[in-house]
């Protein structure tokens, strides 16, 4: 089986020095491998997510010479992908809808931070 690796940074701010050296050893295995590089860009946190940061961290990738093998992905271009498996997960009783409200939510965090 082919070696496919990629790189999924959020387009929240610009590539930080974290995000190059993860999008580095990932092209280099890689290549090493003869496999394919790929770039998904994890843009679903519709509030953060900036087409202006996207276009920064594109920049910066082909600055430091790292070309990935195909488009990129956008992971809100997949949400039909996704809902097709929710579905299923769902279907087979592998998956539930939570009704939790977001008080009761943050009251459990709490619960367990405290007990470590």
């Amino acid at each position: 089986m082919a070696v496919r690796v990629r790189f999924a940074p959020s387009p929240t701010g610009p590539l930080n020095i974290g995000g190059a050296r993860t999008a580095l050893f990932n092209w280099l295995f890689a290549r090493h491998e003869g496999g394919q590089f790929l770039l998904r860009v994890e843009d679903t946190d519709k509030e953060r997510s900036k087409k202006e940061y996207e276009d920064i961290l594109i920049a910066g990738l082909k600055w430091l010479g790292l070309e990935w093998d195909e488009e990129p992905w956008r992971q809100s271009e997949r949400l039909q992908v996704y809902r097709k498996y929710l579905e299923r997960l769902l279907d087979e009783g592998h998956a539930y809808y939570c009704f939790c409200t977001p008080e009761e939510l943050e009251a459990e965090r709490q619960a367990r931070l405290s007990q470590g």
